[in-house]
């Protein structure tokens, strides 16, 4: 079921979510300060790709950098793709189909908005390996 989702999602709107969050790291990286952020673009751009399977976890050594990293990518590039996957979840909202494709854009809008500090992994390992508390 998981592979019917993903290959759903991906034509529907994953690749192009993938394709804003790969701008969005692409221009973060055009500056040294920038580079980190880009990475966490990368690293949900390609969870935004193919989301089902993976759940994303909070870092329970994420400290204060990341909070005040959180700020800064909420600026340059959070706000812009939270509002890509309002956009969409509500366009997939609109059929019967789309319902649960539209519900999973909504549960990436925390991670779109405050990505440091969080970790993404695979569903059947979050509560064993990582230890951590699936969201």
């Amino acid at each position: 079921m998981k592979t019917i989702l993903n290959v759903i999602w991906l034509i529907l709107c994953g690749f192009w979510m993938f394709l804003g969050y790969m701008l969005a790291g692409v221009l973060l990286c055009i500056t040294i300060i920038g580079i980190p952020f880009g990475l966490a673009a990368f690293r949900i751009g390609i969870y935004a790709l193919w989301p089902f399977g993976h759940t994303v976890v909070d870092r329970h050594d994420a400290g204060a950098p990341s909070c005040v990293g959180n700020v800064l990518w909420l600026i340059l590039a959070g706000w812009w793709l939270a509002l890509g996957h309002i956009t969409t979840g509500i366009a997939l909202c609109i059929t019967i189909i789309g319902i649960p494709l539209g519900i999973a854009n909504f549960k990436m809008i925390p991670v779109s908005l405050l990505p440091l500090g969080k970790e993404i992994v695979p569903t059947d390992q979050a509560h064993g390996a990582y230890g951590y508390q699936a969201r």
